[in-house]
């Protein structure tokens, strides 16, 4: 990808997951990767491993103080910011029995620590030649979940603020899009138990137009296109990466004939 080798990232979320995957790709494209997270050890094992263009910084989103360090560490250590890569998550959610409390933790975690992320970073990014930040929606914010409240309306809220962080912030070039990932096969695949791993295999199959579970590679190499030159001309937009779930209906990859089944039922019974 090019416009990408050379320029600095903070990669929210580092630690686990889709940011784990964001790392290696982007620290192989040439980029300065900083890890945050509040999970240490694994954080500082993968800043290891992708060796001196790689920091990591123990970050929670939930302070603004951990959140002024994370940008003032990035530009010690690597001089600017060009890129804002907000994968850090929380997953709790009680549905309705969800507290007050738990809700503000939440979108703390989701939403609000992105914000004065991007709010602290913003001048930083406003120098760059090709500033981006990469939010992540989920294809749980277009649809009613059961037991399920906190989690996809903060996902909705992140969808609605790309699209506005993206019109306010155009005039300094700092472009805003988020990417709609599918069931993707994260690291603790490999660790988990079998009948867990049967578990995803099965809802890849019937969730995914191409019937199996994403990649971690498959969701970076979009993040990274965003962040390329490639992608100059697109902003306040949502990248779907999800093998074709949100196109799929509810009768999945399951052929259902209206037309065969009013002719079967006008048949009598007993005959042919």
């Amino acid at each position: 990808m090019e416009g990408v080798a050379g320029k600095v990232a903070i990669v929210t979320g580092g630690s686990s997951g889709i940011g784990v995957g964001v790392a290696r790709k982007f620290v192989r494209a040439g980029v300065k990767v900083v890890l945050a997270d509040i999970v240490d050890e694994p954080g500082e094992r993968l800043a290891s491993e992708l060796g001196e263009n790689c920091r990591y910084v123990h970050a929670d989103l939930r302070s603004n103080e951990d959140v002024e360090q994370l940008v003032a560490a990035t530009v010690r250590e690597f001089g600017g910011i060009d890129f804002l890569i907000n994968s850090a998550c929380t997953y709790a959610d009680r549905g309705e029995a969800a507290t007050r409390e738990e809700w503000l933790d939440a979108y703390n975690v989701n939403v609000f620590g992105h914000v004065v992320l991007l709010q602290l970073a913003r001048p930083h990014l406003a120098r760059s030649e090709n500033a981006s930040v990469v939010n992540f929606t989920t294809e749980a914010a277009h649809a009613g979940l059961a037991g399920r409240w906190v989690y996809p309306s903060s996902k909705a809220a992140i969808e609605q603020l790309t699209k506005s962080q993206a019109l306010d912030l155009a005039n300094e070039g700092i472009r805003v899009n988020s990417v709609l990932p599918g069931w993707i096969r994260k690291p603790m695949h490999d660790t988990a138990p079998a009948e867990v791993k049967q578990e995803y295999a099965k809802w890849g199959d019937k969730l995914h137009m191409l019937g199996r579970l994403g990649t971690l590679d498959e969701v970076a190499d979009t993040v990274l296109f965003l962040c390329s030159s490639h992608a100059s001309f697109t902003t306040g937009s949502c990248m779907v990466v999800d093998g074709g779930h949100s196109a799929m209906g509810p009768q999945g990859r399951e052929k259902v004939l209206p037309t065969a089944l009013r002719k079967a039922a006008s048949v009598p019974p007993g005959t042919k």
